[in-house]
Order: C-alpha cells, then sequence, then structure tokens
C-alpha cells in the first residue's frame, strides 16, 4: 500500500496541479495520477502536454503517446500556451459563483461586491467560467517568461498546497452548505488518505455531520414533559368532576411516561 502511495505520489509530482480536469477527472491532479497508477493512459494532462505525457511514459515505463491536444498554442518548452482568467470587473455582480470554482482561491472578493483574479495564482483552469451568471470572465495570454524547472516545482507544490488548504475549507462547509456546489463533487476520502501519508501536502480531516447536540435533546425533552404535563392536568380536571375508568387508565399511563422521562434527563 505505500509502495502504491508513494508511486501516485511520484506521478502527481509531476503533474501541473493546475486542478482543471481537462484529463477526465473532476477533482483535479490527485485522482488522476491514482488512475494512471491503476493503468490509466498517461497522455491526458493538456496543460502538462508532451513534456509531462512523456516524462509519466518515462517513470512508469510506459510506450510514449501523444499528448491530448490543447486550443491552445504550444509554447517553446513543448506545453500549452499558459492562461490567466480577468475579470471584466464593471459587468461583474458580485455572485461568488466564481470564488466557490476556484481550485487554488486565486479570486477574491465578497457577495455584491467587484470581485478579481490574482493573476499571479491562477492557473488558468478555466472552471470559473461556466458558473459566471454574466459571462465576465475572459482568458488572456500569461506574457510572463516561462519557467525554469526549479521554479516550475515550486509553483506546481504552492498550487497543490493550496489545493488542499481549499479542499479542507470546502470539506468544513459541505455539511452546512444550504447553496449548490459549484465545482465537482471532490474525493475528499482520497485526499485526506494521501495528506497522512505525504508531510509535504496540508492534512485534510473529514468533517462528520453533527449528530443531535445535548441541547437540541434537552430542549426536545423540556417540550414533551411539558406536553404530558398539560395532557394530565386535563385529565385530572376532567376526572375532579366526572370519573371515566378509561381516562383514569389514560391518566396512569401519561404519569408513567412523565416519571420515566424525568428519570432519563
Amino acid at each position: 500500500m505505500n509502495s502504491q502511495i508513494s508511486l501516485i505520489q511520484q506521478v502527481d509530482a509531476l503533474l501541473p496541479q493546475t486542478q482543471c480536469g481537462l484529463c477526465g477527472h473532476r477533482d483535479g491532479c490527485l485522482p488522476y495520477a491514482q488512475s494512471i497508477v491503476q493503468g490509466e493512459d498517461a497522455n491526458k494532462c493538456v496543460p502538462g502536454g508532451q513534456p509531462v505525457a512523456d516524462a509519466l511514459a518515462e517513470l512508469l515505463n510506459r510506450e510514449k503517446l501523444t499528448a491530448e491536444e490543447s486550443v491552445w498554442p504550444i509554447q517553446t518548452d513543448g506545453r500549452p500556451q499558459r492562461m490567466k482568467a480577468v475579470i471584466r470587473e464593471d459587468e461583474c455582480i458580485g455572485c461568488t459563483k466564481c470564488i466557490s470554482a476556484c481550485p487554488v482561491d486565486a479570486i477574491i472578493g465578497s457577495g455584491k461586491l467587484m470581485h478579481t483574479v490574482l493573476t499571479d495564482l491562477c492557473t488558468g483552469c478555466e472552471l470559473c467560467i461556466p458558473p459566471c451568471p454574466v459571462d465576465c470572465i475572459d482568458l488572456i495570454e500569461d506574457i510572463q517568461p516561462l519557467p525554469n524547472e526549479e521554479h516550475r516545482i515550486l509553483e506546481q507544490n504552492d498550487l497543490r498546497n493550496r489545493y488542499y488548504a481549499h479542499i479542507q475549507r470546502e470539506e468544513k462547509q459541505r455539511i452546512h452548505r444550504k447553496g449548490p456546489v459549484v465545482r465537482a463533487e471532490i474525493d475528499t476520502q482520497l485526499f485526506a488518505q494521501f495528506s497522512t501519508q505525504v508531510q509535504a501536502v496540508p492534512s485534510i480531516e473529514i468533517s462528520q455531520k453533527p449528530t443531535e447536540t445535548t441541547t437540541a435533546i434537552d430542549a426536545k425533552t423540556t417540550i414533551e414533559l411539558a406536553k404530558l404535563r398539560t395532557q394530565i392536568k386535563k385529565l385530572e380536571k376532567q376526572l375532579s368532576i366526572r370519573m371515566d375508568d378509561k381516562k383514569l387508565v389514560q391518566l396512569n399511563e401519561l404519569q408513567q411516561q412523565l416519571i420515566s422521562l424525568q428519570n432519563h434527563q
């Protein structure tokens, strides 16, 4: 098991951490890494292009495959053109849907206020575009110099850490969320398992739906006791006016229920 985790980690380290889902795994690079180790073709990372497909084939000692084609032109490093999202801020209505959709928290803003993209963090994953109800997000070419290998690794590590932090926050909010989920459901169990094995990423804890609190139970018991007492008083008043065997039996049953409930408080 540990050897498989190690291999998944090595595969994941070669993926660009855009968390874009273009490989078919909508919840990020790690699920694709796991699937590659389990036998899926290793040429489906669109933003990684041919360099990533070749590196994965070499790591796994597999035949080299042609990388999935990108809609963007190829850069001098063999990867598709790096893109960045920008928000036309005068058209933004502050709905916050793009914020929820961004896997690396590269968009900031508040409800009903203008949002903006932190371009240094944006991976160009395009996940913020479909949820925007007013279509005010564009993709533009990243004009910054291409990163060298050292800088690329640092960038990928940072993006991976940001995504794990994003997942942990989403997990904490999941059980209380009232609105729709903008992103695809994330396999939080996989990320949590991986985070316990790899010290380089933030740990992820699964949030359990809270059970009934003591306060809630006490409140229910108090209400039930009040109802029983009201019924008992009503029967006692009726029996004081006219004796009735059926009502007397009912009164005794209610008194027993009252005693039992009081004993379990």
